[in-house]
């Protein structure tokens, strides 16, 4: 694994007995996990701003969480983020997403198992990643499926977490190195650092696939 670029603050050194319980929250629920909140803690404020976001925003909010979290992996898998692809989460999990549910996004137009309010969503998340072009067509779509207030929503959280994977995917941290010893909000296959090596070492592994690209003008 390529070296590690910006130290995790390891959880004992930490005072705020808030942060602690959070960092605690993403052991035991994760979505985010315990490493990527580690390294925002070098800055209580970071650290709180994306806490507070991710709750309100991700956790809770107006739209359909499992909406979202299709949303947030299609970002995953479009820029190959392999620390966000590789979670998942236990909110939409109970809520019945299946895992099959997320094989098929970066080809979300052609694919059968997402209906036109998921894939209306997916074009949407596609626009803000790449900063494609978007005209009436495109907004009466939206607008067919989603009111005012969920478009707003859910731009922001794509943006959020467009801008956080990008951050990430350049810092080369990865799982079960923070508070290690919980599968939770893991995919299936990386619940443990071993099962995470065999599968990443597979040639079936997603970010093997190639990701979505830059789309063609």
């Amino acid at each position: 694994m390529a070296r590690q670029r910006i130290s995790y603050v390891d959880p004992d050194t930490i005072s705020d007995p808030k942060m602690k319980e959070e960092l605690d929250r993403c052991r035991r629920e994760g979505t985010p996990r315990p490493e990527s909140s580690a390294v925002r803690a070098h800055v209580p404020a970071v650290f709180w701003s994306f806490a507070n976001t991710w709750r309100d925003v991700f956790k809770n909010g107006i739209l359909d969480h499992n909406i979202k979290e299709l949303c947030r992996v299609y970002v995953s898998r479009s820029v190959k983020c392999e620390y966000c692809g590789n979670q998942r989460s236990m909110k939409s999990a109970k809520a019945g997403l299946l895992e099959e549910d997320y094989r098929e996004l970066l080809d979300f137009e052609k694919s059968k198992r997402y209906g036109e309010r998921e894939k209306a969503a997916l074009a949407y998340t596609e626009a803000i990643t790449w900063d494609l072009e978007t005209d009436d067509a495109f907004w009466d779509r939206l607008r067919r499926h989603f009111s005012e207030p969920e478009v707003v929503e859910l731009g922001y959280f794509v943006a959020t977490t467009m801008g956080q994977q990008r951050w990430l995917r350049t810092l080369n941290i990865e799982h079960h190195q923070v508070l290690a010893g919980t599968s939770a909000s893991m995919a299936p296959g990386t619940e443990t650092a071993d099962a995470l090596a065999k599968t990443k070492a597979s040639a079936e592994y997603w970010a093997k696939q190639g990701g979505r690209g830059q789309p063609a003008d």
